[in-house]
């Protein structure tokens, strides 16, 4: 049995006879001497009381006295010694209840969180020369195959080299749609496999995997606390040493001052000092405000958004440009032929038997245009790459040049520029006679325009920062909606313009800055920002590790719902210091003054407590960001921008 529940027995079983009793007492208090009730009401004390008191007893042996169970224990024991019996016992009973729905709460923005760690694959199928051999996935090494099966978890991050099959990444990514995967592409571990068997050859140790990530992202959330949760903690050591000592000035100055004539009763004055003490507990905003911020890194998680800590969600509530990188971040990063200029099947052709032994990511969208046409490629010519420039192939007496503007001007091809061309251009040239051109362009992500317009609403600029040509990079940023483009930018300018962007002065207070990226260079940018994040899902291990927040399924969309997010939890967090602060001050003057009973001081410590922790576990339960219906993970075969 849990310990939730077996506290939840007990605090029935002690209600159901300290009810009765308290009846009873009302009833026939005259007919039993004080000793029986005193013996009656203690049992039942320490029935509901004794971990509080060991609590307490512990807490002061090791120098931590000033906490709310030594609030608790000097109340109710106080109570008991001025006669206060059925009070004493009371507050105490309504303190352990709203113990309970603390615990219950906490236990409820765990669960978001601790259903990450069961994505954590216990064993892997590793298929050697021998056959297959079951072991722990931190024993397998790099460049390893294992095997996967139909309701397994992937172990560690690799390439599927056979098999194909569909993997549910809900876990990782937060989508709920499972994904289609095939031979060459990359499976993430703690993605389930759904359909058939499929081997994977491992690219990086379980600890730098995928799954090991997200684990220790999640371990070390709460370690790094809001600023107002540090101010919570601070205010709370300052406070109660200070509510303890004007308890007792209450319980002791008015009686040495006031002449017995006048109405200084000791019982009285000692009465007020312990309902005084019993309402200034500050439990109810110490216990609410790190619930908050861990109801909403529990909500973040279980949408695939990694949140490092709870401060970095007080800066997103209050970012105010969002900086953005272009290839990967907005676009999805792989590029696509979308325009031939002059006779197709020749271009096409001659520029893919240039670019055939090429991996760079043009170069393979070429090819596979090619490919897509059922255009022959020849395999005999051999070539040589000029950085920045293009591709010289050569076979006997033919030669085919691929490349910019430029490298044809170089070689002294006499060409046509392309005029109007908002994306990346390849010029083809056979033994320095003009063919054509290629236009290919980096398709932009479905629910990016959705995502940034969402952005624009909620009063957030948008910065964009590239390295590519001004030409596409404003065409990008026109059919989404950015606000501001800066482009052909090298890794040390992108820090400049952020540099920038932290600086500008609009007169106003400024709010936070934010950066999207993905890529190796965009590390530094990362770490500079205010707030860094990363697509988690095809971003760099060096960009997932400068973030404070990772996107799991890399759409701008989680963005619009990690800050939606955000503000929710921060205004969780006003609403029940407000709240409690306010109650507390007023319950304080009255306890003070005589007007406030111990019944009052109850729900002033206990019922606000309850009230704010159930304000709190809101922050678990924010409305989902719908993507375009036209966006579907199974669809890999998505049509490019047009020009």
């Amino acid at each position: 049995m849990s310990k939730n529940k077996k506290n939840l027995i007990r605090i029935i079983v002690t209600a159901a006879a300290f009810v009765p009793a308290l009846v009873t007492y009302i009833l026939f208090e005259d007919n039993m001497p004080f000793w029986a009730w005193l013996i009656v009401f203690v049992a039942i004390y320490l029935a509901i009381g004794y971990d509080v008191l060991f609590r307490a007893a512990r807490n002061i042996i090791h120098g931590k006295v000033f906490d709310e169970n030594f609030l608790m224990i000097v109340a109710t024991i106080g109570a008991f010694a001025i006669g206060e019996y059925a009070e004493s016992v009371a507050v105490m009973l309504f303190y352990q209840s709203g113990e309970f729905f603390q615990s219950y709460a906490v236990g409820k923005s765990r669960k978001s969180i601790s259903e990450l760690m069961d994505i954590c694959p216990e064993t892997a199928c590793l298929l050697t020369e021998e056959g297959e051999s079951t072991v722990y996935p931190d024993e397998v090494e790099i460049g390893s195959v294992v095997v996967v099966r139909p309701g397994e978890r992937v172990p560690i991050d690799g390439i599927i080299i056979e098999g194909e099959g569909v993997l549910d990444c809900s876990a990782l990514t937060g989508e709920s749609l499972p994904v289609k995967k095939k031979v060459g592409d990359e499976a993430l571990s703690g993605a389930i496999n759904i359909s058939s068997v499929i081997k994977i050859r491992t690219q990086k140790k379980y600890e730098d995997s995928t799954v090991a990530k997200i684990l220790d992202l999640v371990e070390n959330a709460s370690a790094k606390k809001a600023k107002t949760e540090r101010f919570i903690t601070r205010f709370a050591a300052v406070y109660t040493p200070v509510v303890v000592g004007l308890a007792v000035l209450i319980a002791v100055l008015p009686p040495l001052v006031i002449s017995y004539s006048d109405g200084a009763v000791w019982s009285e004055w000692i009465s007020r000092a312990l309902t005084f003490l019993v309402v200034s507990c500050p439990c109810a905003f110490v216990i609410s405000v790190p619930l908050s911020f861990f109801g909403g890194i529990g909500a973040a998680s279980k949408r695939g958004i990694l949140v490092k800590g709870g401060n970095y969600l007080e800066i997103l509530n209050k970012t105010d440009t969002l900086v953005l990188d272009k290839t990967g971040t907005i676009t999805k990063g792989s590029f696509e032929v979308v325009r031939v200029v002059g006779d197709r099947k020749k271009v096409l052709s001659a520029a893919a038997a240039a670019e055939k032994s090429s991996i760079h990511p043009i170069a393979l969208s070429i090819v596979s245009a090619a490919e897509k046409d059922g255009f022959s490629i020849s395999d005999t010519l051999s070539s040589s790459e000029v950085a920045g420039r293009g591709v010289c192939a050569k076979d006997g007496n033919r030669t085919i040049l691929c490349g910019s503007a430029l490298y044809m001007e170089e070689n002294g091809v006499k060409f046509s520029p392309v005029e109007n061309a908002a994306s990346t251009l390849v010029y083809v040239a056979e033994n320095l006679e003009y063919l054509g051109a290629i236009e290919i362009a980096d398709a932009v992500k479905d629910d990016s325009a959705a995502a940034l317009s969402a952005l624009k609403a909620m009063s957030v600029k948008t910065v964009m920062l590239t390295g590519d040509r001004r030409e596409a990079a404003r065409a990008v940023a026109s059919s989404v909606g950015i606000d501001e483009v800066h482009a052909e930018l090298l890794p040390n300018q992108k820090v400049e313009r952020i540099e920038a962007e932290l600086n500008a002065d609009s007169g106003e207070k400024r709010g936070a800055v934010a950066f999207v990226g993905d890529g190796i260079n965009d590390a530094p940018v990362l770490s500079r920002a205010d707030l860094g994040i990363a697509m988690g899902a095809l971003g760099s291990d060096a960009a997932i590790e400068a973030a404070d927040i990772v996107l799991m399924n890399d759409s701008l969309m989680q963005i619009v719902t990690a800050k939606r997010i955000a503000k929710k939890t921060v205004a969780i967090v006003i609403q029940n210091i407000v709240f409690a602060l306010g109650v507390k001050i007023a319950a304080l003057v009255l306890a003070a003054l005589g007007i406030a009973s111990i019944w009052i001081a109850v729900f002033a410590d206990v019922g606000v407590a309850v009230l704010a922790i159930l304000n709190a576990m809101r922050a678990l339960r924010v409305k989902d960001v719908k993507t375009p219906e036209s966006y579907n993970p199974l669809d890999t075969q998505k049509a490019a921008i047009k020009p």
